[in-house]
């Protein structure tokens, strides 16, 4: 850290000199920071190294990773400032932690100035180029991919690059509006062909529908309004939370409004359709399906599923407002309402991440009930070889939900644990041979809940590691409810979404050798815990830190890694680049502590060899597998697409044969939802014929109550006996 305080100069010195050397910049345009945002910023500076998991000192790295946190929060894709201007902006790299120290928050004042100034330069240009004839005949190709790319170079290359992507947008709008007009004949020809009539005409009654010109720019002149009206309080926001999220992507500065959000929504589940967003890429972006709200339920091919990116927002039979670009909890405010109103969502799927195509999700916002998300279980039927017929359970927990001030028999109380217990009876019951416990999609919860939960599979010992200010500790499980209330073959189902809680539950079973993990090659890897702190007054807001991380009671941390899998059977969340927490900006690495003292009371892992067999030759003579993996491998393709052929013939030829692949695959969903809601799933068929081949190669009986878990192993440890 450079210590400018001490030669008499102050940051301010230095600030104003990078204002000097931007030039052209206004200081009093726009928006500027009230007296006390000084106060909240130092507040901020001595919190978070002090709070964070990794005490990580405010110094040089810290500020260079929060300049580029904040630079990239304005422009992300590499398309608005110039080169010229990041070689202005290189002044305060090493410099924001002194700035912040000092009480400095100008420099965020300044990089949001300039964006303004260079958003009215692109806006201009982007009217200018739609008021001419664009010809899609030439060969060329547009990136739109652009988070790595260099900014460019000067603005004849910077010009290039608008001219190129406006004429993205102009070719994909003109192709939908073509493919609509096709679809729209097609249904009118249908209809007029059972009724015996001629097609309705166009009525000229309406207003004329917007040009694609028109649409374009209003959606650029209202981006440009949005950022144009950015406060003083959403500045502050950014800058502050560029200097948090510089620790870790979890750590954020939270402004009072973004603090009311955060309370409101348990952060920022949107009331009313089920869902999280977060902001990526300019869009907010679908990261959770709630159970039990209007999004899960929505049973149509164009659901709205993880991925999914929101581009606009409209109320009832109102028109969609574009809100690209928009702050998140504008977007979230937007979506929220009254519960029994419509809400209308203009999505990029997450399908084709390149734009080429947007789908239209309307919802009825409801209350999304407790019951809702609860454990549910039944009873798998797999037919064998013999024509037998094997029973099995299922249990879906789509998340670790628990009371936290009533105690078990008081009026209110509900635990995960206790309602996947009560499923596990009703198996025991009727003599199944083995579980399947799903968490797919389940992003967390109850930390005590999670450990309660493997206390029903493993009778003593540790669930998990939990490190906190330089100090490492086992949770041992409880066994609050039950001990070993299941003590037959398992299998846990996972996939990208499966986080936290779901980690320590399906990494303690893989340990414990207790059970078979199946899904995506690893579950999400978020090993951190955060807290929130205030900063004292009301309107200093609050800080939210992340304190402590995960490990397992093999002393690998579930951070980055997750999970893995047993059994690989890819869902398409597998395949985007943008679920995972490997895949988030300065997220904490992955690393490892002692191994708990644990005596693992099973030995599946030795069955996984033969499994996988069974399961690839079962895989390769399914053609509903077939299918399903055809459409995973062309979703991947689309993401791992960076460019677009801007030529028309070569563009509608590739948006045709996606257009046709998805309405295959539709088709085919249509067909297997005839069969039943077991027979749509080919990731749980086949993870049940899994676990059936693991009940012959392992037996059903009980597993041994007389274990003693981690006593045990803590004796053999002792006298050096069975430490592999």
């Amino acid at each position: 850290m450079k210590r400018i305080l001490m030669f008499g100069t102050g940051v301010f010195a230095v600030c104003a000199a990078f204002l000097a050397a931007t030039g052209g910049v206004n200081a009093s345009d726009g928006p500027r920071p009230q007296p006390y945002y000084g106060e909240i910023a130092e507040k901020v500076a001595r919190v978070l190294p002090g709070l964070h998991l990794s005490h990580q000192k405010l110094d040089d790295s810290v500020s260079c990773k929060a300049w580029t946190n904040l630079i990239t929060s304005f422009d992300f894709d590499h398309s608005y400032f110039l080169q010229s201007d990041l070689d202005r902006f290189a002044e305060m790299e090493l410099k924001i932690d002194d700035a912040i120290l000092s009480g400095d928050v100008s420099f965020g004042y300044e990089v949001y100035r300039l964006f303004r100034e260079r958003l009215g330069e692109r806006y201009a240009f982007v009217t200018n180029m739609l008021a001419h004839p664009v010809s899609f005949t030439k060969q060329e190709s547009y990136t739109w991919k652009r988070k790595n790319a260099p900014w460019p170079a000067d603005r004849v290359e910077q010009d290039d690059l608008w001219r190129r992507r406006v004429k993205n947008e102009l070719l994909i709008s003109r192709l939908n509006r073509e493919l609509d007009i096709a679809n729209a004949s097609n249904k009118t020809d249908k209809a007029a062909s059972a009724t015996n009539t001629a097609p309705a005409t166009a009525g000229t009654t309406n207003a004329p529908a917007p040009t694609i010109e028109e649409n374009i720019a209003e959606k650029y002149k209202q981006y440009k309004m949005v950022i144009d009206d950015l406060d003083e309080e959403s500045i502050l926001q950014r800058f502050l939370g560029a200097v948090a999220m510089a620790y870790d992507p979890h750590s954020d500065y939270m402004s009072p409004m973004r603090k009311e959000d955060f309370d409101i929504d348990m952060n920022l589940t949107l009331c009313g359709i089920g869902a999280q967003l977060r902001s990526e890429d300019g869009a907010a972006m679908i990261m959770e399906i709630i159970p039990g709200g209007p999004a899960e339920r929505d049973k149509r091919p164009y659901k709205l599923v993880k991925g999914d990116k929101v581009i606009g927002v409209g109320q009832g039979d109102e028109g969609i407002v574009n809100t690209l670009h928009w702050p998140l909890n504008k977007v979230v405010r937007k979506i929220r309402g009254k519960k029994g109103t419509k809400v209308v969502l203009k999505v990029i799927p997450a399908s084709d991440p390149s734009g080429n195509s947007t789908k239209i999700v309307d919802l009825i916002r409801e209350e999304i009930k407790l019951e809702e998300q609860a454990a549910t279980g039944r009873v798998e039927r797999v037919t064998l070889k013999d024509g037998s017929v094997r029973s099995l359970g299922y249990v879906r927990l789509p998340t670790f939900y628990g009371t936290m001030d009533k105690r078990y028999g008081q009026p209110g109380f509900r635990s995960a644990t206790v309602d996947v217990a009560k499923q596990i009876a009703s198996f025991n019951s009727v003599n199944v041979s083995g579980l399947v416990l799903d968490l797919r999609n389940n992003g967390g919860g109850s930390l005590r809940e999670a450990i309660d939960l493997v206390g029903l599979f493993v009778r003593s010992g540790p669930a998990v590691q939990v490190a906190e200010r330089s100090q490492v500790g086992p949770l041992p499980i409880r066994n609050a409810y039950s001990a070993m209330a299941f003590r037959k073959p398992g299998v846990v189902m996972i996939n990208r979404a499966s986080a936290s809680a779901s980690e320590i539950v399906a990494a303690a079973l893989q340990d414990y050798g207790r059970a078979i993990i199946v899904g995506d090659s690893q579950s999400h890897g978020k090993g951190t815990v955060q807290s929130v702190m205030s900063l004292g007054k009301p309107e200093y807001g609050s800080i939210k830190v992340t304190t402590a991380s995960f490990f397992r009671i093999n002393g690998s941390s579930t951070q980055l890694k997750g999970v893995h899998s047993d059994i690989v059977i890819p869902s398409l969340l597998d395949g985007l680049d943008m679920m995972g927490e490997d895949k988030l900006p300065g997220a904490l690495p992955w690393s490892k502590v002692r191994a708990a003292l644990y005596m693992p009371v099973g030995d599946v892992q030795k069955f996984v060899p033969r499994l996988k067999e069974l399961s690839a030759d079962r895989l390769a003579h399914n053609e509903r597998y077939i299918r399903y993996t055809r459409y995973t491998r062309r979703v991947r393709e689309a993401s791992e697409r960076t460019e677009v052929p801007l030529e028309i013939e070569a563009r509608r030829g590739l948006m045709k044969h996606e257009n046709e692949l998805r309405k295959l695959e539709e088709a085919e969903e249509e067909q297997e939802k005839k069969k039943g809601d077991g027979e749509n799933d080919v990731v749980l068929n086949e993870t049940l014929n899994i676990l059936s081949d693991l009940v012959d190669l392992q037996g059903d009986g009980d597993i041994p109550l007389e274990n003693e878990g981690d006593l045990r192993s803590r004796m053999l440890r002792i006298f050096g006996i069975g430490l592999d």
